[in-house]
């Protein structure tokens, strides 16, 4: 399932979702001119390096610091495929929670969303993962923007995505947002399980630091929106 809009209409231009989006773009560009994995092993997220021993590539090369690397990876991205459907959601989904919060409310709880994201998946990667996978660096903005799905599932569930199916051919169809993002979090979930249970099969995805953003986003959001988001367009 691919979104491709939804049919809730913001107050304003969502000025922190368009500039976020700009930043990731800025970042994937210069990784991509000067070697994407070189830039990945030094700026991404090392769960060994709050608990380790670490081992390669960590123990490698010369990295930043948890705490660095915690922030700088969010802005960081490994294909363009993987910029191109972080930043689709983004676009999708963030504008109207910015137009819950405030900008400034919104960029800080962006990055909270993030940072709790690295948290969970941190926490399930030294607990139920091995040494080597904990010295493999995380990257990107996915797990801010789970956050974003989670907030955006409890303020507008009756908002409609038009999404594209891919069974042989293209279909597209307008499905209730709490469908299409509850599918999404169960898949998060299940596939989270699977590579516990397999780490090989998991891909190098950090399903757990999606389940914990978006959890993050769903309990957060009333705390910090200050006002609902315009009602769907029917």
């Amino acid at each position: 399932m691919l979104p491709l809009k939804d049919n809730v209409p913001t107050r304003s231009f969502p000025l922190v979702t368009v500039a976020l989006i700009v930043a990731n773009t800025i970042v994937w560009i210069w990784e991509w001119k000067t070697g994407v994995n070189k830039e990945v092993l030094q700026y991404g997220y090392y769960p060994c390096s709050l608990e380790g021993p670490c081992r390669a590539p960590a123990s490698l090369v010369s990295h930043v610091t948890w705490y660095e690397g915690a922030f700088s990876s969010m802005f960081m991205h490994g294909s363009w495929l993987h910029i191109g459907g972080n930043m689709l959601f983004l676009w999708i989904f963030g504008n109207n929670v910015e137009d819950s919060m405030g900008k400034v409310r919104f960029f800080l709880w962006y990055l909270a969303a993030g940072l709790a994201a690295t948290a969970v998946q941190t926490f399930v990667t030294l607990q139920f993962a091995s040494s080597a996978d904990a010295s493999i660096p995380n990257i990107g903005a996915s797990g801010a923007i789970a956050g974003v799905l989670g907030a955006y599932l409890v303020l507008l569930p009756q908002a409609r995505v038009l999404t594209a199916f891919f069974v042989i051919l293209i279909f597209l169809r307008e499905i209730p947002a709490i469908l299409f993002l509850g599918v999404w979090f169960v898949f998060q979930l299940w596939e989270g399980g699977w590579a516990i249970l397999h780490p090989q099969s998991g891909g190098g995805v950090a399903f757990f630091a999606h389940v914990g953003g978006f959890v993050f986003g769903a309990a957060t959001v009333y705390v910090v929106a200050t006002r609902r988001p315009l009602q769907p367009r029917w």
